[in-house]
């Protein structure tokens, strides 16, 4: 490599990076983990009904999965053969977008979900009707979910007056920028890693219905995350 007239090769960059311990290949999400009197607060909280579940309570993690994409490809993809794999065309064609809202029972690892066309505190008062009419009265019902705008924002005073007018539910927030403190962000991995990273869907219905019927057939097997964090150590 030369650079105003300097001559140096990659493995001398290489050590020279090395010696004074600097990883460009490396990044740290330095937001995730905010060191601070309120987040170890709400981080114990949510972790402490993931280890010790009320009594006569169930526990559900709710989030919604946006911007969802419903792709074709342009070009039919051809079919692995024999010492080769198939071929997939990168070009696609944009059918429109779907958005889910999901509660998984931390319990038992089930999930319930819904699709949704906009993702504010009407569809998501919905969603908890529709929670409120599944579960047993005599349950309380107690909710992880992040600081989304349907959840928290003063344009959303629908959500607080509903929750207010149905005290079984309890709320409890993930702190900011830990979203991998909601239980059911590892379902929506799971959704987007066997169902959706090479699906191909013609349309958002067809998206909608395929993501609906892969939670009902996960729903068959499902069983609850082995949960070991517990919030009480700080990380270094």
């Amino acid at each position: 490599m030369t650079t105003a007239g300097i001559d140096i090769s990659a493995s001398q960059i290489g050590r020279i990076l090395a010696a004074d311990d600097v990883k460009p290949h490396r990044v740290d999400g330095w937001l995730t983990r905010r060191d601070s009197p309120e987040f170890w607060e709400r981080a114990a909280d949510v972790c402490g009904l993931y280890l010790a579940p009320p009594k006569n309570a169930v526990v559900l993690s709710i989030d919604e999965q946006t911007g969802i994409q419903a792709k074709s490809c342009k070009h039919p993809t051809q079919p692995v053969r024999s010492g080769r794999p198939a071929r997939r065309e990168s070009e696609y064609v944009r059918h429109g977008a779907a958005s889910l809202i999901a509660a998984l029972d931390v319990a038992i690892g089930k999930v319930m979900a819904t699709g949704i066309e906009r993702n504010n505190s009407i569809t998501f008062t919905a969603f908890l009707e529709e929670i409120e009419m599944s579960i047993n009265s005599d349950l309380a019902i107690h909710v992880v979910m992040d600081n989304g705008s349907s959840h928290t924002t003063k344009a959303t005073k629908a959500s607080k007056a509903w929750l207010d007018d149905h005290p079984r539910f309890v709320v409890h927030h993930t702190p900011v920028h830990a979203s991998w403190l909601n239980q059911v962000e590892a379902c929506f991995s799971i959704l987007t890693r066997k169902r959706l990273r090479r699906g191909e869907f013609e349309s958002r219905q067809e998206l909608v219905d395929k993501m609906l019927a892969f939670i009902d057939h996960y729903g068959t097997t499902a069983t609850p995350f082995k949960w070991v964090y517990d919030a009480k150590t700080k990380a270094a």
